[in-house]
């Protein structure tokens, strides 16, 4: 008589859904609630959550939880980061570190892995969501992007849980301008004289740009006039104002198709109006 196989234990019979990306990030999940909640939506086994939910239902409350994530937060997800965006984080064990305190002015270098604190953007290029979270340096602000397969691929966005130019056709991503402006792309004016189709999610050759104040939780969506060839628009701060570029050869010579101010941190909030 053959003897009776050895009992297998609960714990390794049945792997857990995030294994071994959950225990290289486990010592930060312990300190982090909001990462544990984000982990266990992201990582919905089987579709359960998404069926009971709702599938507008699952993307907003994802987008709440990365609006409150922290970096390694989101590289615990095992998302695309600064360094890698097509695969997970391969050295979690510098990731999942503190970050580095920064000079006395509390500035930080950009961080792009293997770097203590995670990358400071993740993307995911495998789900529908097609997701972007852009932390700013300091880390006290994220843009988030996702992607909704529903509505031909329209992509919100939310900047601090704020939802920004809801009624725009956005780029799938944005950049910092610094630790107050973000701007990304959106569609241009179909009557401009000078568009046409290209290749992109945008579609266009000639773009608006949406800009959205952290500090007064406001937007301002700029829509190029007829004479204003914006095919590669470039913001940057200089001082109490902001200027905007048409394209990178506008930028190295220094000639800003707008200059708009920086207006004070308790300004009104909202969505200003297109200019």
């Amino acid at each position: 008589m053959r003897d009776a196989p050895e009992a297998v234990p609960a714990a390794a019979a049945v792997p857990h859904r995030w294994g071994e990306r959950g225990e290289h990030w486990k010592e930060w999940l312990r300190r982090s609630p909001g990462g544990v909640d984000l982990l266990v939506w992201w990582t919905d086994a089987g579709g359960d959550i998404r069926r009971l939910v709702g599938d507008a239902r699952y993307r907003e409350r994802l987008a709440d939880l990365l609006s409150r994530a922290a970096p390694r937060d989101c590289a615990a997800l095992g998302l695309g980061c600064t360094r890698r965006i097509d695969r997970s984080c391969r050295e979690p064990w510098t990731c999942a570190l503190d970050p580095v305190t920064g000079p006395a002015d509390g500035a930080r270098p950009s961080r792009c892995g293997p770097v203590p604190g995670a990358c400071d953007a993740f993307l995911d290029c495998w789900t529908e969501f097609g997701l972007t979270v852009r932390f700013t340096a300091d880390d006290r602000h994220r843009a988030v992007h996702l992607r909704d397969r529903s509505d031909s691929d329209r992509v919100s966005l939310w900047v601090d849980g704020v939802p920004v130019a809801e009624e725009a056709w956005l780029d799938e991503s944005g950049r910092w301008v610094d630790e107050r402006l973000y701007v990304v792309d959106a569609a241009g004016p179909e009557d401009h004289p000078e568009q046409d189709f290209t290749f992109g999610h945008l579609g266009q050759v000639i773009l608006s740009v949406v800009v959205h104040d952290v500090e007064r939780a406001a937007t301002q969506v700029l829509v190029p006039r007829a004479t204003e060839s914006w095919t590669d628009p470039v913001v940057r701060r200089d001082g109490d104002t902001w200027r905007l570029y048409p394209h990178r050869a506008a930028l190295d010579a220094g000639r800003p198709d707008r200059i708009l101010p920086v207006g004070p941190p308790s300004g009104p909030a909202g969505a200003g109006p297109a200019v």
